[in-house]
């Protein structure tokens, strides 16, 4: 037995099923199908998973590219990251997840394997041919803002300050949040800091390190030679090994939490306590930050703001059909005391 050719306008063959047909089969209007497929109004629970029932069984696949004809849009952020395994990137990337879906969006992710201009702007390219309504940049790192190939009519967001003045931006407040850091030693009666930095590719590396140093400065003391990690705990603990030696070490600032897990194992091997013998603070606060021992004391990075603000920034880019090139929108990153610092010399 022939199956029937189904025919749509005109007498032209029709390659799958309709909405028509789930409709149908679901026994509601094709106008409540339509809803449960762009998920833009709520629809009953039990008439949802009826519908999505229908589409199963009928092998429908809502017509993502005519939809965004009609409507202008494609429900869909493009996400650029690079390392998206380090802390940062990948809280940054599951708020703006959580973020873009509560709005009904979903979000295309590139991991570039550098984040050069050229891998920056290649990702750009793959996923404009995926149809985006907007793009989200977290930390370009070595990318240039002039060297970006990016359409210019397309909503742009970037997580580094780098970018203000040519694309919109959010960020921690890197400056205040190490500046706190460091003064916090100082105050505690430290004579100077050592700072653990990060790579000197890295944006906020650098922040990092040029507001400790003014931070120094600005106090009037001594500035030590800057010792650079790799972001990663092992390289914390390999650095740690030779400032454990220093007999001058009272206080650390570390770029990250990372690194000053890593310094911290260092200094118990060489025998010197923390705070006891040697202050350290972090930079993140991630999730072990409280857990650590003992617990640390560091700046927090408000990851969720940063990635719903970023979601934001795009959709309101979108709302108002225009581009907020000079906004840069910083979130607050304040210093939470634990006890990893104490006056030197002074046991908690």
């Amino acid at each position: 037995m022939v199956e029937p050719v189904r025919r749509g306008v005109k007498g032209h063959p029709r390659s799958g099923p309709s909405i028509g047909d789930v409709a149908r089969l679901a026994g509601v209007s094709a106008q409540t199908v339509s809803r449960v497929s762009t998920g833009a109004d709520p629809v009953r629970p039990e008439t949802k998973e009826r519908v999505l029932d229908a589409m199963r069984q009928l092998g429908y696949s809502p017509n993502h590219a005519a939809r965004a004809l009609r409507r202008g849009n494609f429900r869909s952020i493009g996400l650029i990251a690079h390392q998206v395994i380090r802390t940062g990137e990948s809280k940054t990337i599951e708020a703006v997840i959580e973020a873009a879906r509560r709005e009904g969006y979903s979000v295309s992710l590139v991991d570039v394997e550098t984040p050069s201009s050229s891998d920056v702007s290649d990702a750009v390219q793959q996923l404009n041919h995926q149809a985006i309504d907007g793009l989200i940049i977290i930390r370009a790192e070595t990318a240039t803002p002039t060297a970006l190939a990016l359409p210019p009519t397309l909503p742009v967001a970037v997580s580094d300050s780098r970018f203000v003045g040519h694309h919109p931006a959010i960020g921690a407040d890197q400056v205040g949040g190490s500046t706190a850091a460091v003064r916090h030693l100082l105050e505690l009666g430290h004579t100077t800091v050592h700072h653990l930095a990060g790579p000197d590719d890295s944006g906020p590396a650098e922040l990092r390190a040029t507001a400790w140093r003014q931070a120094l400065r600005d106090a009037g003391c001594e500035v030590p030679a800057i010792v650079r990690g790799a972001w990663s705990a092992d390289s914390g603990y390999e650095l740690g090994k030779a400032l454990a030696q220093r007999k001058d070490l009272t206080a650390v600032f570390a770029a990250n939490d990372e690194m000053a897990c890593g310094l911290i194992h260092a200094l118990h091997e060489a025998g010197r306590e923390v705070p006891h013998d040697v202050s350290v603070v972090g930079f993140d606060d991630i999730d072990l930050a409280a857990h650590f021992w003992p617990p640390l004391t560091t700046v927090r990075q408000q990851f969720q703001q940063i990635g719903h603000d970023l979601v934001d920034l795009i959709l309101r880019q979108l709302r108002e059909r225009t581009q907020f090139t000079d906004f840069h929108g910083t979130v607050p990153a304040p210093l939470i005391i634990r006890q990893s610092t104490t006056p030197p010399h002074q046991r908690p």
